[in-house]
């Protein structure tokens, strides 16, 4: 049995779910969020006030499917009501980023910019040159956003230099002895 699964995915007054055909739409203040069912491995029950995810059968793959898919749902209201967010931290001599409108600007220690495009529904700001700050209402563009740029320069184990997510834990290593 999926412990997570079991839970009942509450929706806040504001927000209004639908089920259409495969599709599940969720409705809130931050704007609409809409995913693919798999209506054969999982049954889906919008009641007042909450969803409920249940497995149609008690096979290995529909309960496979039952935790993940009341996780989405849950993705989906969070991300209607509160929106997501991830912090990137850029540590180097040099390395600074700049948000100029739909295009974030990285010096990162290559002999030219980089100039990265955000996509529809993310947006990024620069509070400071060394931090990026990437916020939207879809989970999982903001986290692919965020892997892409922190893809440009990760962090090295000897100088800590790169991009890392703030609280990220970077294990550093000792240089060479003499």
């Amino acid at each position: 049995m999926s412990r997570i699964g079991k839970k009942p995915v509450s929706t806040p007054s504001g927000v209004s779910a639908s089920i259409e055909g495969q599709t599940l739409t969720v409705k809130g203040p931050k704007g609409t969020l809409s995913m693919t069912l798999l209506d054969d491995l999982v049954k889906y029950e919008i009641a007042e006030g909450e969803i409920r995810v249940t497995p149609l059968m008690d096979a290995q793959r529909n309960r496979a499917a039952w935790g993940m898919q009341r996780t989405n749902v849950q993705n989906l209201v969070t991300g209607v009501t509160e929106g997501f967010q991830k912090v990137l931290e850029i540590t180097g001599v040099g390395y600074r980023a700049q948000a100029q409108g739909k295009t974030l600007k990285l010096q990162l220690g290559y002999s030219h910019d980089v100039n990265y495009a955000v996509p529809e529904g993310v947006e990024v700001k620069t509070p400071d040159n060394t931090t990026v700050e990437i916020s939207g209402i879809d989970k999982q563009k903001v986290g692919q956003v965020a892997a892409e740029i922190r893809r440009w320069r990760k962090p090295e184990p000897y100088k800590g230099k790169g991009i890392k997510y703030r609280g990220e834990y970077i294990f550093r290593k000792e240089g060479k002895k003499k």
